[in-house]
């Protein structure tokens, strides 16, 4: 019968879902993050339209901290819609094996949470303040509303406080809240579904088996979730650790208890899972090593463009008179004409100022490239300097491939010399063969046979075919009585007789 077998045609609507459902979630992601975006420019403007003077005065605070709220709470709820639709969507590509299944749902998963995850620390890492627009020509969302700008320190302070709560927040209630409290809810339910049954056999009085109260507990759904918050969360401590550097040593802490929380979860609340052999972590590897490069890059624009690091040293150093930061924040003002506001948008009250000051320090390109290469080659450098195998374990290596080939070499020497022996034994044991000359050794066997070439015919001149010599057989030995052998036999032929 004929086996029918998929076709690309047959996967393109699979392929095409795939697709516009991704993108479609991108969009959902960036959709959530432009919502808080506006909820932060309409709260600023109802508090600093207040009266109170100490609402006015804690409008940045009180909007920094709800808005990551917000977005903490949003990324959990996406999270969990993320990691349903990335199974549905890899289904539908009914991939061949089971590998190949894992790997590409593991990749959907990455992508849609990396997305989830990031996408409002990118926003104020980046985006913040830089479409803000200038004096005379601001860019306003609704045409009521300013679009929002960093504090006149710079938005490396707000990075830092979103990144520390939503990395901490994700952490102790996904991470660590949720891997308890679900299988807890899970058991209670299959308990209470399991009730009628359990009232049964208490009835009639029968102790529960061990696998009766395993089979009671969740299944293994395997290690994908696992590594899915180790990658994470080490997204969140190399890609901006340069605006929050305690973000290892909370990894570090969250790690420790995780790894208790784990254990009891492995133990008393799921099933044991079935032991699969794998010869490395997989996609893993690769998602961790582009990461690795990746953080590399935003490093270097979250010194460059978010932080004031760069701009201070080149005063310091090549504008200060003084070799101090006295007169950096001058440095770093332009200058606009009030005369120069469009009609309608000049502020009110301005008084006799004919000229402003706004920030408008321009962020280095050059130290990007500098830093990306810097580190590379020192990365190249630590590599080559501290081999992923040690030395002492490298001579071991060679020194054992040595005596295995040795053993290999003495084992092929003594198969050489006992086919010699043998075919010098036929040779001496069959009536009319060929004798052998004073001082001539056994034939050698050729390279592709182990038979020995033949004598020549009689009158060919030596020309003419060799006569075939018989195949000696370790058979026609083993019957033979050992008393009855040759005395200056050597040990290997005797053992072979025996």
């Amino acid at each position: 019968t004929a086996i029918d077998k998929l076709t690309w045609k047959d996967r393109l609507p699979g392929y095409f879902i795939n697709v516009s459902s991704i993108l479609f979630m991108f969009g959902l992601t960036f959709s959530a993050v432009f919502g808080v975006i506006v909820y932060r420019i309409t709260v600023s403007a109802l508090m600093a339209m207040s009266p109170d003077p100490e609402t006015k005065s804690n409008v940045r605070v009180t909007v920094t901290a709800t808005a990551v709220i917000i977005n903490l709470v949003v990324i959990l709820i996406l999270d969990e819609i993320y990691g349903a639709v990335a199974v549905w969507l890899t289904e539908l590509e009914i991939p061949k094996t089971e590998t190949n299944f894992e790997e590409r749902l593991i990749l959907k998963a990455f992508l849609l949470k990396f997305m989830n995850a990031y996408a409002p620390i990118f926003y104020v890492a980046f985006f913040k303040g830089r479409f803000a627009g200038r004096p005379g020509n601001y860019v306003y969302v609704f045409n009521d509303y300013r679009m929002e700008e960093c504090a006149p320190g710079g938005c490396l302070i707000e990075l830092c406080i979103q990144l520390s709560i939503i990395m901490l927040g994700k952490q102790l209630i996904q991470n660590n809240i949720f891997e308890i409290g679900i299988p807890k809810l899970k058991k209670l339910v299959r308990a209470l579904k399991d009730k009628g049954s359990a009232e049964t056999e208490k009835e009639e009085e029968r102790p529960p088996q061990q696998w009766n109260l395993d089979h009671a507990l969740a299944p293994f759904e395997g290690l994908t979730p696992e590594y899915m918050e180790m990658i994470i969360q080490f997204g969140f401590v190399s890609l901006f650790v340069a605006s929050f550097p305690l973000a290892p040593l909370f990894a570090l802490l969250n790690n420790v208890i995780e790894i208790r929380l784990d254990a009891k979860k492995f133990v008393t609340e799921l099933r044991r899972p079935v032991a699969i052999r794998a010869k490395d972590i997989g996609i893993w590897y690769n998602i961790l090593s582009g990461m690795g490069k990746f953080s590399v890059i935003i490093n270097a624009f979250v010194i460059s463009f978010t932080s004031d690091f760069i701009p201070r040293l080149v005063y310091q150093y090549m504008y200060s008179q003084t070799g101090t930061m006295h007169g950096f924040i001058d440095h770093t003002l332009s200058h606009f004409n009030v005369s120069n506001f469009k009609p309608g948008t000049a502020p009110q009250n301005s008084g006799d100022i004919t000229v402003c000051r706004y920030k408008d320090m321009r962020a280095p390109l050059a130290f990007v490239i500098l830093f990306q290469n810097l580190v590379m080659f020192l990365s190249l450098v630590v590599a080559w300097v501290i081999p992923d195998v040690p030395k002492t374990i490298m001579e071991q290596l060679k020194r054992e491939k040595k005596l295995l080939v040795d053993v290999f070499l003495r084992e092929e020497k003594e198969k050489f010399q006992l086919i010699q022996s043998l075919f010098a034994k036929d040779t001496t044991l069959q009536p009319g063969s060929h004798t052998l000359q004073p001082g001539q050794g056994p034939p050698i066997p050729g390279r592709y046979s182990t038979l020995p070439p033949g004598p020549t015919q009689a009158g060919d001149g030596g020309g003419g075919p060799r006569a075939r010599c018989r195949a000696a057989s370790f058979s026609q030995f083993t019957r033979k009585n050992p008393s009855t052998l040759p005395r200056n036999e050597n040990e290997n032929s005797r053992h072979t007789a025996v």
